[in-house]
């Protein structure tokens, strides 16, 4: 399911946003930035501070995720649905290292950890490839845009 291309992209960027829905069915995105490939059909996320994320799931299951690469103006839309493994669980100290090993500083903080099995993978792009731009045109436009964002 998950290509080379979107387990690159993942891996490189980590950064996903995740759109869950509330109790009220109302729609709801949250960064999350300690993405993992687990295996070609499941990604997963720590949960250190997300409440409301953890709080949609758990009535309704289902989630997409978007991940995309600032520079290149590429990414990956996935959907899936979620597992919760508590902290303490066999499953969740089975997987545990690989965030232990990423995010050591961060790691006591993990209360749970958000497995995604995935059902669909979309590429996702930005208009001017439409147009005949190079992905190294974009990639130089964006760090010039970001070098006078942050000089």
């Amino acid at each position: 399911m998950l290509n080379a291309a979107a387990v690159a992209c993942i891996e490189q960027v980590r950064l996903g946003f995740v759109a869950s829905v509330t109790s009220g069915g109302r729609p709801s995105v949250s960064p999350k930035g300690t993405f993992v490939v687990l295996d070609e059909r499941k990604i997963a996320f720590a949960e250190i501070r997300s409440p409301g994320t953890i709080s949609n799931i758990g009535h309704s299951p289902e989630v997409e995720v978007n991940f995309v690469d600032s520079f290149r103006r590429k990414g990956w839309r996935m959907r899936g649905v979620t597992q919760i493994l508590r902290r303490g669980s066999a499953d969740f100290e089975e997987i545990f290292p690989k965030w232990d090993a990423l995010w050591a500083d961060l790691s006591a903080r993990i209360r749970a950890i958000v497995v995604i099995k995935v059902s669909e993978v979309k590429p996702l792009s930005t208009p001017p490839y439409d147009d005949g731009v190079t992905e190294a045109e974009m990639i130089a436009l964006y760090k010039e845009k970001y070098a006078k964002m942050y000089p």
